[in-house]
């Protein structure tokens, strides 16, 4: 068959008869970006093309060169031996045509019973999946920065705020657990996202499937998927999996940013609990003394990105019809843009969360203001038979009574406080002051140190620590 070489040098190009205006390529070229996909493109290649080999479509003399020039072209790309072109517009027609000029009519053979409709799909979802491991390993890694150190903090109390607010006092690994849970439920979100994403998209071609006898069970060994999609259309056009992904860094984010505004306000000379490690921070060009929480702020501020990413995702499926439109060609920038965002955050989250330092001698001579141990005396009531709106009427005109004062309630004497209520007595100060309100408590997930001895040990053999 010969070719009529005044038609567009596109590998679609054959019904075309006016070449693509140089205009229109820059602004539909994705190679900028998608480049980036590279691995996933030549790896569920590899498995298209040993699947084609498994039912006879190519030889098997064949699926080893293709193999063999596809790893080659990956090691190109590796050291930078390799021309990316707007003209090519994507990974994929770079790599195919990589492909071709080295080995002809063997590599055109490649793109039988696909399309890129399905390729760009089974391709983000490789990188989807192979980005979500990473997550979760940096997600593991900072919650063994909060265990660890849990052990050398378990004498700290601290408070803990409502409506940033002094409530009452914790163990400061109380704290640090509360951060693990949270990333423990990123965790089981990104697992079960990755659940959806790992479904094989490839046998759906570009919209309908293929008369061509493939074996998408073939495909989805070879590529580790867990599932095969069962409708085409919809496949085609599916970005629910990005979307959810999206959604899961959104969280993580927004959780990185509510530990990154604690220790900011922490680590001020009002509070005075925290000494971030300086190796994470940075001074001022005009004011010499200033040491800056800069990576927290910045942890703080890429959220934003990370969350209007998300919505741009949302925006841009919200009309689509069915099946595949060029617009999806823009789901992956901000993916990318937050995947990077996250994965940097988290990086540096472990080392700063492991580093910093609780500073003793501040948080300890201001935890008995505030009226901690408040609640803590209110229960002591109502273990005394005092219903609970009496007990908690009782102890907030005590703590007038101390804010008028100057006094702790543990500085009450018996007398005073049995004016309040005259089942008090002389045990009523086992349960004042912070150290005693922490000693009192019973419930399961409680701040009380058994439970949260309980509660480190149990993170230390979930995670191998």
């Amino acid at each position: 068959m010969t070719e009529n070489n005044n038609k567009p040098d596109k590998a679609w190009g054959g019904v075309f008869t006016e070449a693509t205006d140089s205009r229109m390529e820059r602004f539909s070229e994705s190679i900028s970006f998608d480049k980036r996909m590279y691995e996933q493109d030549i790896r569920g290649s590899i498995g298209h093309a040993r699947m084609l080999a498994d039912v006879g479509i190519l030889t098997r003399e064949e699926f080893e060169e293709i193999e063999r020039e596809l790893i080659a072209i990956k090691e190109r790309i590796e050291q930078g031996d390799f021309k990316f072109s707007a003209a090519l517009e994507d990974i994929h027609m770079h790599v195919e045509r990589a492909l071709t000029d080295k080995i002809g009519d063997v590599g055109r053979k490649l793109h039988t019973a696909r399309s890129r409709n399905d390729q760009v799909s089974t391709d983000f979802r490789l990188w989807i999946r192979d980005a979500i491991d990473k997550l979760d390993a940096l997600l593991e890694d900072l919650q063994k920065a909060f265990v660890g150190r849990c052990d050398g903090d378990f004498d700290v109390i601290v408070p803990a705020y409502t409506h940033t607010q002094r409530a009452q006092p914790v163990l400061a690994p109380h704290i640090w657990l509360a951060y693990v849970e949270k990333f423990q439920r990123d965790r089981e979100r990104l697992a079960d996202c990755r659940g959806r994403v790992n479904t094989l998209s490839l046998g759906a071609a570009a919209c309908a499937g293929t008369s061509l006898p493939i074996d998408r069970t073939k495909t989805a060994e070879y590529l580790g998927f867990e599932l095969i999609a069962a409708n085409s259309v919809d496949v085609s056009s599916d970005r629910d999996f990005a979307t959810e992904f999206a959604y899961d860094m959104a969280q993580i984010a927004i959780h990185l940013s509510g530990w990154a505004e604690d220790w900011i306000w922490q680590s001020t000379v009002e509070f005075g609990f925290l000494k971030l490690p300086q190796s994470f921070c940075t001074g001022s060009s005009i004011m010499p003394q200033k040491v800056n929480p800069d990576v927290l702020e910045l942890i703080r501020g890429k959220t934003a990105r990370v969350v209007g990413n998300l919505q741009s995702l949302l925006v841009l499926t919200k009309g689509l019809p069915l099946a595949y439109n060029r617009d999806l060609q823009e789901d992956k920038e901000p993916i990318f843009d937050s995947f990077d965002a996250v994965s940097a955050s988290l990086e540096l989250a472990a080392p700063i969360a492991a580093r910093t330092v609780l500073n003793r001698e501040s948080i300890a001579e201001r935890l008995d203001k505030g009226y901690l141990d408040a609640t803590s005396l209110m229960e002591y009531l109502i273990r005394k038979g005092v219903p609970q709106r009496s007990a908690h009427g009782a102890v907030g005109r005590l703590v007038r009574q101390g804010i008028d004062s100057g006094k702790a309630l543990a500085e009450f004497s018996l007398e005073t406080l049995q004016k309040e209520c005259e089942l008090i007595d002389e045990s009523v100060y086992d349960y004042l002051g912070a150290a005693n309100a922490v000693k009192a408590m019973k419930s399961y997930g409680s701040t009380a140190p058994d439970q949260v001895r309980f509660q480190i040990d149990s993170w230390k053999k979930r995670l191998g620590l």
